[in-house]
């Protein structure tokens, strides 16, 4: 096993944009993100609970991202069992700010997102049938 940095670990980025974006242009980076916002804090089971489609083990990778990112926090509850609590840390928070931006404008925007996929779907389905 390995003590060094892993792959993820020796990728540079010129671009910060693409750097952040690889971390939260997930769909579950952003749901996780969300829900925390809302809620505050959360263990582990209680985001599982959430966020219904996301597997255990997606979570935990998602978890992972954001807390080596500085975007949360996981505080260890000493009892019997160990809890494990997240919550969005302050660059998190500002990181909400955004996300809910981005969200607000998907609400407002879908049904004319949807329609324009309708429009270019059958377009397209039509040019097919004419080459053929």
């Amino acid at each position: 096993m390995s003590s060094g940095p892993g792959p993820r670990d020796t990728k540079v980025y010129a671009c910060p944009v693409r750097d952040v974006l690889d971390r939260v242009g997930d769909a579950w980076t952003v749901l996780v993100v969300l829900v925390l916002v809302q809620a505050g804090k959360l263990r582990f089971n209680q985001l599982r609970r959430e966020i219904p489609a996301i597997s255990q083990r997606m979570l935990t990778v998602t978890l992972r991202s954001l807390e080596r990112d500085g975007l949360v926090s996981r505080v260890v509850i000493p009892s019997t069992p160990p809890q494990v609590e997240y919550a969005l840390t302050e660059m998190g928070r500002s990181l909400a700010g955004a996300i809910d931006v981005l969200a607000g404008w998907a609400e407002a925007n879908q049904p004319q997102v949807q329609a324009a996929r309708r429009a270019y779907d059958s377009r397209k389905d039509d040019s097919q049938s004419d080459a053929a």
